[in-house]
């Protein structure tokens, strides 16, 4: 597996439901790229981030850039809270 490959299965690879063949070439991959390990812990914060803020009722983190929430929003077509 190369970096671009393992972009396609980021999201299945957090859920748990890779086959265990592709985990395998995906964990081999990680074991061998700092570079994919580090876009992997991004994209995983990013979505616990998303998670967060797409609550209703949850305010976003001090540490979330503002650009993200606003671009979050308008994603959605929301307007964001001041």
């Amino acid at each position: 597996m190369d970096c671009r490959e393992l972009v396609d299965f980021l999201m299945d690879y957090l859920e748990g439901e890779l086959a265990p063949d592709v985990r395998h070439r995906f964990e081999a991959h990680l074991d061998e790229c700092p570079d994919c390990v580090t876009y992997l812990d991004t994209y995983r914060e990013t979505v616990r981030l998303t998670k967060q803020v797409g609550r209703a009722d949850a305010a976003a983190p001090e540490e979330v850039p503002e650009a993200l929430i606003e671009a979050i929003l308008a994603a959605r077509g929301r307007e964001p809270a001041r």
